[in-house]
């Protein structure tokens, strides 16, 4: 394959240059593309290649347990691979068209084993080691730390960055082009299904409501969003909500790479090398959940000021 079909292909795996992250641009799509293509050639769905990297990002989160620089390196490597697999997926699903609702839910799925591992990882790792300044073992405190961390700060940045990005997506290039979904349609579909398929409805129910979660913390956003699928407005004026929707959340769409992978693996690889694992944890909590509040703040500023336009 030439150097020009590759970095063609490159560019067709990405979601939209808006929704990128310089880092996924320049090293991990590219690798996962490598990989994406051998795995197509090979026949293996992209769900496959995203259970695989569950197992990955489990076994990494393992080995952060240990304090020594041998076990640390190889829990980094093994995330990496974890996150390889991650695009890979998803660059695979959109190259050949294989996009599917299980395979988005087993994506945000994998990313949950992989923090939930780690969390639990670090939290038995601290147990025995001194907080800052004192003569304190951290003891089951660490656990109470993590679990403000991973539950009440990471799980909603995480669901709430992925929900903005899908919602840029959608008004960037279309139904087509976004995976926004609704929590009414998810649990209609779910009160379908008969009783006998658990599965099915273990997964529709689930994943409502997921949607639930992330409908419930935009107000704003739904009653804009309300009027938009309602055909609300001239189509003049309809077409400049959505130019000034673009404008206004483009600005946004770094703070949702933050709060996704890159960033906290960093940290999680710097404070995990140099042993002082603790710096995760609170880096989660302070940092990570003010850029959290800023961004939730700024969206729904916008919306509420687009809503307002459909009564200009």
């Amino acid at each position: 394959m030439s150097n020009n079909n590759f970095t063609q292909l490159l560019r067709e795996s990405f979601k939209s240059s808006d929704t990128e992250e310089w880092l996924d641009v320049h090293f991990t799509r590219p690798i996962g593309l490598v990989f994406a293509l051998l795995w197509n050639r090979l026949g293996i769905h992209p769900n496959v290649i995203t259970i695989v990297s569950i197992f990955l990002g489990a076994a990494a989160g393992w080995f952060f347990h240990y304090t020594d620089l041998q076990h640390n390196l190889m829990a980094i490597v093994l995330l990496m691979f974890a996150n390889f697999c991650d695009s890979t997926d998803g660059q695979m699903a959109r190259l050949a068209n294989k996009r599917t609702l299980l395979g988005r839910a087993l994506d945000g799925f994998s990313g949950d084993v992989w923090f939930f591992a780690i969390y639990v990882a670090l939290s038995i790792r601290m147990m025995n080691q001194d907080i800052p300044g004192l003569d304190i073992h951290w003891g089951w405190f660490s656990w109470v730390l993590c679990l403000v961390a991973g539950v009440l700060c990471h799980s909603p940045q995480s669901s709430l960055a992925d929900y903005y990005r899908q919602i840029h997506l959608y008004f960037l290039k279309g139904k087509e082009g976004s995976e926004l979904d609704n929590s009414a349609v998810q649990q209609a579909t779910h009160d379908s299904l008969p009783k006998s398929d658990w599965f099915g409805r273990l997964f529709y129910g689930n994943y409502a409501r997921y949607c639930k979660s992330q409908e419930r913390r935009t107000p704003d956003f739904q009653r804009f969003f309300k009027l938009w699928t309602a055909g609300k407005g001239t189509s003049e004026q309809r077409t400049k909500i959505r130019e000034e929707l673009l404008r206004s959340s483009r600005p946004l769409m770094p703070y949702t790479n933050i709060l996704t992978f890159n960033t906290r693996a960093i940290v999680l690889y710097i404070s995990a090398l140099l042993g002082v694992v603790w710096v995760y944890p609170v880096f989660e909590i302070v940092v990570m959940t003010g850029l959290y509040l800023y961004m939730h703040k700024t969206h729904e500023t916008m919306c509420a000021r687009l809503t307002q336009q459909f009564e200009q």
